[in-house]
């Protein structure tokens, strides 16, 4: 999945805005698994459902995510380097693959864009999400001119 055939600008569901900019760095909103507005999977990741099953939900929101960073550059620029990666999993009290769940994003990442897109991360474990998404990502990137 490439972010320009899978994602678009991803429309804010409240008062918000996609990403914002100060100088070179990039902060994106939470990003959920929307295609056109609309969540492709809801609910709770399960302990029970095979990881391979949240992937294109989880690759999604990471693409999102990109999108929405890359939104914010000028046409001489690129995303000089994804900085930070927070995945929010809304999972089953029994779930414990937070991490190889997030993997999948940050393969994306890396895919997308190769060494720049390896970066830190976090993946936590939540309760809920907005509209009942099953996944939120939200990044830290940094801004640089294009090669």
């Amino acid at each position: 999945m490439t972010d320009s055939a899978k994602a678009s600008l991803p429309i804010p569901q409240g008062n918000y805005l996609p990403a914002t900019r100060d100088g070179d760095q990039i902060f994106t909103a939470g990003m959920t698994p929307r295609r056109d507005g609309t969540l492709i999977l809801k609910g709770k990741v399960s302990s029970a459902q095979a990881l391979g099953d949240y992937k294109e939900a989880v690759q999604l929101a990471a693409a999102n995510a990109l999108v929405a960073a890359k939104s914010t550059l000028n046409s001489d620029e690129q995303v000089g380097k994804v900085l930070h990666m927070t995945v929010y999993i809304a999972a089953d009290a029994e779930f414990e693959q937070h991490a190889k769940l997030a993997d999948f994003a940050s393969e994306y990442l890396v895919n997308e864009l190769g060494d720049a897109g390896r970066s830190t991360r976090a993946a936590i474990g939540v309760y809920t999400l907005p509209g009942n998404a099953p996944v939120e990502i939200s990044l830290i990137a940094s801004a640089a001119k294009a090669t």
